[in-house]
């Protein structure tokens, strides 16, 4: 079971705090660049679309990890 405190951190809106959106922009620059790389070296197919789905959504969580987490 979720304690409460954790779901009210997960469904809650976290305000951007100073020095957080340059850590976004440089997680979303990381896996942009990584996206590149897989566009470039893999061949287009149900595996590579996974790779770029993947890809998407450690950047959400890792922001999420940022916005959810960092101390005030």
């Amino acid at each position: 079971m979720i304690e409460k405190h954790e779901i009210v951190i997960r469904h809650t809106y976290h305000a951007p705090k100073e020095g957080q959106p340059a850590k976004y922009e440089a997680l979303r620059a990381a896996a942009r660049h990584f996206a590149e790389v897989v566009n470039e070296l893999c061949p287009d197919s149900r595996e590579s679309a996974l790779a770029h789905t993947n890809i998407e959504q450690a950047a959400f969580w890792a922001n999420a990890a940022i916005a959810r987490r960092s101390s005030p």
